[in-house]
């Protein structure tokens, strides 16, 4: 027979498109063509196949061979085509038989002596394979990755011959054992581990507390104060403390990390992610990009944590194509050969300093502040009365911050409005105390605070089917009513303090994250109160 068919899978986002590997044999000068709108890497195949095969002790057959990559046009790239190329090209010749070909789909890079090495994308490709009723084949070093798929029998190899063996009926392969998952509590221990115990934090029981209602809602959170007081530290130990990750969840992150070859090979849970990118980072980075569109910052914290420190120091135009992933949950990423879709349902934790030394409202010991204008007046025991952060301070001898006003409102100019009512919590952080750096930890720990988080979430989706972060307009009427005296609240705080609709939406869904907290079932005064105080920072910009 000169012809045969091979089943392979594509990448396209998170989806795995079929693709038909189509080998003809025909007389003719020896030669390898192939066809259907293949990069350079694909087209670069032809030396490693046929080395591959020289090397496993088959025959080369010195005829014009002719692939096609179908549909043409599907746009296909990297390695991952070799092994089917190998096959339809042995099967063509007659060397091995072609049976099993269309119960089974292949996939793997083929090195110059036959060796099967790992490709991106080998998850999604096994989940499409499987609701397809297909068994899937793929290089071993794949192996725990694709074993996270309970949809197909998986078979892995170590090399072209051990594939042509077992196709042969010689030396069969056994199908992996699928990875169970672990159930809820498992991984309590292994989230502390990796991302440290909040209790480790010294003193910061203000910003602890917002952390936890942070986590509970699944709220985004800016961190601001001066530098050393503990933000980056506190934004790492969120995942830590966040709901454990559902199978579906887990399946996606999985899928997410394994485009760009990140996959957590050794469990079959996978923790919360926690992306981490410099200032320095463009825009493409974040959200995704290239001409084979590849999964960005945003998508490889999905489920998890997108931490941006010294937010301000990121360039404006990178900071705004964080706004649309922020309130859809994806990112759509449209170029000329196809367009693809990444999700993006994160938790943003940005960390800014208040001015471009870092130390405004930061005095040594001993220092009075000494108000040189109004400022915006605060509820008792909210963050503004304890933080000169929010008051136009002037500078005195004892004072570290030497920069003007002028440079202290260009630099918090950088974030724009939009952005920053995009975030739930603006939460500061102070400066330790005297006695709290070298005294005993206080406060729980993070799984005493993930178990109370567990239950908030829990209330949420027991009532509404959604974290309160996701709550839309109409279902805050249906599950936030609010009294006659809590509307007036909610249109004073509109018309005083120049809050958006959008930013009393989030105000009513922090409040409702407080009360689940709480375990009361209706919202009352001190809720919005609370709420409230994390909005500092949107008077102090003003």
């Amino acid at each position: 027979m000169s012809l045969a068919t091979i089943i392979s899978r594509a990448r396209l986002g998170l989806e795995a498109p079929l693709v038909s590997v189509e080998v003809h044999l025909s007389n003719g000068l020896p030669s390898l063509s192939i066809v259907g709108m293949a990069e350079t890497a694909v087209k670069e195949s032809k030396d490693r196949v046929r080395s591959a095969i020289l090397n496993s002790q088959y025959e080369f057959p010195a005829r014009r061979i002719t692939v096609n990559l179908a549909p043409a046009d599907l746009p296909k790239s990297g390695g991952q085509f070799d092994l089917s190329i190998a096959l339809g090209i042995l099967a063509a010749s007659g060397q091995i038989p072609d049976q099993q070909f269309q119960h089974m789909e292949f996939l793997g890079e083929l090195g110059l002596n036959g060796e099967l090495r790992s490709v991106p994308g080998c998850l999604p490709a096994a989940i499409a394979c499987g609701r397809a009723g297909r068994q899937f084949l793929c290089p071993r070093q794949n192996a725990p990755e694709a074993a996270l798929c309970d949809q197909a029998p998986v078979l892995a190899a170590a090399s072209l011959l051990e594939v042509c063996s077992h196709l042969s009926q010689h030396t069969l392969l056994t199908p992996l054992d699928n990875q169970p998952f672990e159930p809820s509590g498992a991984t309590a221990s292994s989230s502390v581990s990796k991302y440290g115990d909040l209790r480790d934090v010294k003193g910061q029981a203000q910003a602890k507390r917002a952390l936890e209602i942070a986590a509970a809602g699944k709220h985004h959170a800016l961190l601001f104060g001066p530098p050393g007081t503990g933000k980056s530290m506190l934004a790492s130990r969120l995942p830590g403390i966040m709901p454990p990750l559902t199978q579906q969840a887990a399946i996606e992150v999985a899928c997410v990390q394994s485009l760009t070859r990140q996959s957590d090979t050794a469990p079959g849970y996978p923790l919360r992610p926690f992306a981490a990118p410099h200032h320095t980072a463009s825009a493409a980075s974040l959200v995704g990009g290239g001409s084979n569109p590849k999964p960005g910052e945003i998508s490889l914290a999905h489920h998890g944590v997108l931490f941006l420190d010294e937010l301000p120091e990121f360039q404006r135009q990178v900071l705004e194509v964080l706004r649309e992933p922020l309130e859809c949950g994806s990112i759509r990423i449209s170029r000329a050969a196809a367009q693809v879709e990444f999700p993006a349902r994160f938790q943003l934790i940005a960390a800014m300093n208040p001015c471009p030394c870092g130390y405004l409202g930061h005095h040594s010991p001993g220092a009075k502040s000494q108000p040189s204008g109004p400022s915006h007046k605060a509820p008792a025991n909210t963050p503004a009365n304890h933080s000169a952060i929010h008051s136009n301070t002037r500078h005195t001898a004892d004072n570290r911050c030497r920069c003007s006003p002028d440079q202290v409102r260009r630099y918090r100019n950088r974030l724009s409005g939009p952005l920053l009512d995009r975030i739930d919590l603006h939460v500061p952080v102070l400066a330790l105390k005297k006695g709290e750096l070298y005294g005993q930890a206080s406060g729980d720990d993070s799984a005493t605070i993930q178990a109370r988080v567990q239950d908030a979430h829990r209330r949420q989706w027991q009532r509404q089917g959604c974290n309160n972060s996701d709550l839309t307009a109409a279902q805050l009427e249906q599950f936030c009513p609010l009294t006659q005296s809590q509307q007036q609240l909610l249109e004073n705080a509109m018309l005083k303090m120049g809050f958006s609709t959008r930013v009393l939406h989030r105000v009513i869904k922090v409040a409702r994250t407080i009360a689940d907290l709480a375990g009361e079932e209706h919202l009352n005064d001190l809720h919005f109160m609370e709420a409230f105080s994390y909005r500092n920072l949107d008077r102090a910009l003003d």
